[in-house]
């Protein structure tokens, strides 16, 4: 491919090739006798958070404020349910029919919230872009956490979806700059991805989607609290303090409702998934948190003219980066880049 246009690159390019083929075949000649722990250890881990992803915590950091995520968002979800003690109980979804009914006026609502609140200016491919990556009916004996939500109220994680609303924008409005258009190596998009992601659902929930159905805040609060017990999982392993069988139970023993099953194939993979990617696991809470800074600091620098939907096209507009560069962009301050370095 480089050939026609750049030949004097096709060497170096061959010789990048080789070396990862070389890379590969010395890690399958490796792998009989690797046979202790996996972690990269918590030096290494914060290297990488700090050189690769430019995140501006350490392993301790992560640790702590993963707890307080768990603490908190099981704390408020016993609150909710005090709250909500006299309601009946949020039950599932039963049949297809009315799924795929409730699935998709979840779509409309939030579009429609979007728009009128304003949280975010719509534009037309959004919509679609929501509705294309709506699942099928999960089965009662198929469920795992993330269908133990969606089959309750199907607008938590509709929220999530700001990923295929990302993806979209890449698409259909491609970023002047040709790095930010294209997906950036080594997943340092996490925090920003992963991170607006699961923080939509908090925000949105505190800007009133959820004001007419408390019960799915409970729902919330519940999907933290799994993002921060597995996230602790997959920091113990990179500390070598937990096996995968020990990441495994305690996800599952902090998650609520039992909706994790200890032995499920989500709770293997996420574990597997976080032990291979250091930074990943953390980065849907982290990437929250550092979102939520960004938000308030710029509602401090501008005070009475703070505008929602400007911040959230403001985000959009960046680029699927790094928090942290998002961050010096938009409010002009570098201390989570220099913390990062």
């Amino acid at each position: 491919l480089l050939a026609s246009q750049h030949p004097e690159l096709v060497d170096d390019a061959s010789r990048a090739r080789e070396a990862v083929d070389g890379f590969r075949s010395w890690l399958e000649e490796q792998l009989p006798n690797k046979t202790g722990p996996s972690g990269v250890g918590i030096a290494n881990y914060d290297w990488y958070l700090r050189n690769v992803h430019l995140v501006p915590f350490t392993w301790e950091d992560e640790l702590r404020l993963m707890q307080r995520e768990l603490a908190r968002s099981t704390a408020h979800l016993a609150l909710e349910e005090h709250n909500n003690r006299n309601l009946p109980p949020l039950e599932p979804v039963s049949d297809p029919e009315t799924w795929g009914r409730v699935s998709n006026a979840a779509v409309t609502e939030l579009m429609e919230f979007f728009e009128t609140e304003p949280v975010l200016t719509v534009n037309g491919y959004m919509d679609h872009a929501l509705r294309e990556r709506l699942s099928g009916f999960p089965q009662p004996d198929a469920r795992n956490f993330f269908s133990q939500v969606d089959v309750r109220d199907p607008m938590v994680l509709r929220c999530h979806g700001i990923h295929w609303i990302d993806l979209a924008q890449i698409a259909n409005e491609p970023h002047a700059s040709p790095i930010r258009r294209v997906p950036l190596l080594y997943n340092i998009w996490d925090s920003r991805a992963e991170g607006l992601a699961t923080g939509m659902e908090e925000l949105m929930m505190s800007a009133g989607l959820f004001d007419h159905k408390p019960q799915s805040r409970e729902l919330v609060y519940i999907m933290v609290a799994q993002r921060a017990a597995r996230a602790i999982s997959g920091l113990r392993m990179h500390s070598n303090e937990f096996d995968i069988d020990a990441a495994r139970q305690f996800a599952s023993s902090n998650t609520p409702r039992g909706w994790m099953q200890e032995n499920g194939g989500l709770n293997w993979g996420e574990q597997k998934l976080y032990l291979e990617q250091p930074g990943y696991g953390t980065s849907y809470i982290t990437g929250k948190l550092l979102i939520d800074t960004l938000l308030a600091e710029r509602s401090r620098q501008l005070g009475d003219q703070f505008e929602l939907v400007e911040f959230m096209d403001a985000l959009m507009a960046a680029g699927v980066i790094p928090v942290s560069l998002i961050h010096w962009e938009l409010t002009g301050q570098q201390h989570e880049i220099l913390r990062s370095r």
